[in-house]
């Protein structure tokens, strides 16, 4: 985006500024002496409408070495504000991944969870799996085992008083 120029209504008796060699002039200054071009507009636009202000309060001797000095001041506070911000501290990432501790005690709870699965009778074991691990309901094992709903729910019950007594025991350890 160019950098606009003033339109001010000169002084009577004072003489006419060449404002097109003046924006020139700060902006080969300011880009020189940054490296953020994204800066450059913005500071030549502030310095331009600080020169036009000044320049309609009082009579400037220079107003080239004015402009100059403004410009450098203006970059001085665009490298402390972003100074400022980039040393604040980063927000710390979070990881998602659960932690190594985690990952292992998930690991023994598992295989304590095999082992105790491995142990049970074939029945039994058939019978959690199918209603804990793939949500099948009580009437649906039934019937396909040939069960009664009351055989069901004692195989449930006592498969599950099995897990919770290895879990029991694995965390007595």
């Amino acid at each position: 985006m160019p950098v606009s120029l003033p339109q001010i209504d000169e002084q009577a008796g004072a003489a006419p500024e060449d404002w097109e060699a003046i924006t020139a002039a700060l902006s080969r200054y300011v880009r020189a002496r940054t490296s953020r071009s994204d800066q450059v507009e913005d500071v030549v636009q502030e310095t331009l409408s600080r020169l036009v202000e000044q320049n309609r309060q009082k009579t400037l001797v220079s107003i080239y070495a004015l402009g100059f000095r403004i410009a450098a001041n203006l970059l001085v506070d665009h490298h402390r504000r972003d100074r400022r911000y980039s040393n604040e501290p980063m927000m710390e990432q979070v990881s998602e991944a659960p932690l190594p501790d985690r990952v292992i005690a998930g690991r023994q709870e598992l295989s304590a969870l095999t082992d105790a699965l491995a142990a049970m009778p074939p029945l039994r074991r058939e019978v959690v799996v199918r209603r804990r691990l793939r949500g099948e309901s009580c009437a649906a094992i039934a019937r396909d085992l040939e069960l009664s709903l009351k055989a069901v729910e004692k195989h449930i019950t006592r498969g599950l008083a099995d897990l919770h007594r290895a879990m029991a025991a694995r965390d007595s350890q």
